[in-house]
C-alpha cells in the first residue's frame, strides 16, 4: 500500500479529485500474476486513502480514453517506469500518443514483489532498532531527514497539500511531536480515541477496525500507537514484522480515519503512557480501542473504564498471519510470479531508456 499511497498523494496534488483505476483480479492474473489481494479487497484500502476521491473497480489493464472520459478524467498519472502488459507492450502507449499522461515521481518504497520476496525468503534485514535503549533517539535512522520528509507528505490532508495529521515518538518515558497536526492537538487539551498495533501488511482488516472507530465517535480524533519491529519480532517470531515501522507507519498515516500516530508505543497501554500524553502532549486518551486478539496478563485491568472492544467488521477474520498463509499457501504460483517479474523488469527497463532517448 505504501508505494500505491506515494503514487495517490502526487496524483492528488496535481487536482480536486483523484479517481483511481483497480484492475480486476483476472486482469493482474494474466498481466502480472496472482493478486495477493483480492479485488474486494483492494478496493477497501483505495477508498480509505484519504488522497483517493473514489475507486473504480475492474479498470481495464491498459489504460484506455473512453475509460478515462467515462469518469471525467482529463488525464491519467502514473510513476516514471513503466508498466508492460501481458505481450511486453507499455500500458499507457495510447494516452502518451494523445498526451493525457502525466509522469510523478516514483517513490522509494516498497513493492508488493518485495513483500512477497520477504514472506518466501524469512528475511529481517529490512528491520529498524529498537526505539527505545538504543541511544539518543534523534540520531535514529527511522528518524533520518528524508524519513522526517515522508512522514510530514503523509501527515498532509485529503488534498495533499496542508498539515493534517500529527506524528509523535515515544522513547519509553517522553513523548516528542515529530509532525503538527493541522489544528495542533497540543494547544489545548484534546480528548481522543487511542488504538495500538503492529499494523502490517496494512490490510482491510485494519482498515476496517479503524473505520468501526470513526463510525462510532466521527468527531473524537483517533490517535494510533504503532510498535517498533523489535517489539513485534520478539512477540511473533520468525521474520515478523513483514513492513519495517516506516513502511508501517505510513501505511496508517495515509488512511483517511486515522489523526495522529505515535511511533513506538507501548506493545500494552499503561496509566503511566497515557499520563505522558496528558502531561506532555495535552493528548487526553478518552477510549482505549482493542480488536479480537486476546488481552494478555489483565493488562487492562487498570484502564478498564476507557477500554472499548472494536467487536466484529467485514474484515475482522483477517490479519498479517492470514496473508502471509495465502502466500506461503500458492508458493509456486508466487515464485513464478517473481520470476516473471524480473523478466518484465528489464523489458520495462529497456522501454524506459528508448523513450528517454527518443525525448532527448
Amino acid at each position: 500500500m505504501v508505494c500505491h499511497a506515494g503514487a495517490m498523494l502526487q496524483a492528488r496534488q496535481l487536482g480536486k479529485e483523484l479517481y483511481v483505476g483497480v484492475h480486476s483480479d483476472e486482469d493482474i492474473l494474466a498481466n502480472k500474476g496472482p493478486t495477493v489481494m483480492r479485488l474486494d479487497e483492494r478496493i477497501c484500502a483505495v477508498d480509505a486513502c484519504k488522497w483517493s476521491t473514489e475507486a473504480v473497480p475492474d479498470s481495464p489493464y491498459v489504460t484506455e480514453p473512453l475509460w478515462m472520459d467515462k469518469y471525467g478524467c482529463k488525464y491519467v498519472v502514473h510513476g516514471d517506469d513503466i508498466t508492460t502488459d501481458a505481450n511486453g507492450n507499455d500500458c499507457y502507449q495510447e494516452v502518451k500518443d494523445i498526451g493525457r499522461f502525466v509522469v510523478v515521481k516514483r517513490t522509494p518504497n516498497i513493492s508488493t514483489t518485495d513483500l512477497v520476496g520477504r514472506m518466501l525468503l524469512l528475511s529481517k534485514t529490512h528491520h529498524y532498532r529498537k526505539l527505545i535503549g538504543e541511544g539518543d533517539i534523534e540520531s535514529h535512522p527511522l528518524l533520518s531527514r528524508d524519513n522526517i520528509i515522508r512522514f510530514q507528505q503523509y501527515a498532509t490532508d485529503s488534498t495533499g497539500l496542508a498539515p493534517g495529521s500529527g506524528v509523535y515518538v515515544f522513547n519509553g518515558t517522553n513523548v516528542t511531536k515529530l509532525v503538527a497536526p493541522k489544528d495542533d492537538l497540543s494547544a489545548n487539551v484534546a480528548n481522543v480515541n487511542y488504538v495500538d498495533g503492529g499494523f502490517d501488511l496494512f490490510h482491510p482488516g485494519h482498515v476496517e477496525a479503524l473505520h468501526e472507530i470513526k463510525k462510532r465517535y466521527p468527531t473524537t480524533p483517533l490517535i494510533v500507537g504503532i510498535h517498533d519491529d523489535a517489539t513485534i519480532n520478539s512477540v511473533k517470531g520468525l521474520n515478523y514484522p513483514i513492513m519495517n515501522m516506516l513502511e508501517r507507519s505510513l501505511c496508517v498515516l495515509q488512511c483517511k480515519y486515522v489523526d495522529g500516530v505515535v511511533l513506538g508505543a507501548p506493545y500494552e497501554p499503561t496509566i503511566e503512557f497515557i499520563s505522558i500524553l496528558k502531561d506532555q502532549l495535552n493528548i487526553n486518551v478518552v477510549k482505549l480501542f482493542h480488536g479480537p486478539t486476546p488481552i494478555r496478563n489483565h493488562a487492562y485491568d487498570k484502564l478498564k473504564d476507557l477500554l472499548e472492544e472494536i467487536g466484529p467488521h467485514a474484515y475482522d477474520e483477517m490479519n498479517t498471519e492470514f496473508i502471509v498463509r495465502r502466500v506461503l499457501d500458492n508458493r509456486n504460483a508466487y515464485e513464478e510470479r517473481q520470476r516473471k517479474k524480473g523478466w518484465k523488469s528489464e523489458l520495462e527497463l529497456k522501454l524506459q531508456q528508448e523513450e528517454k532517448s527518443n525525448m532527448s
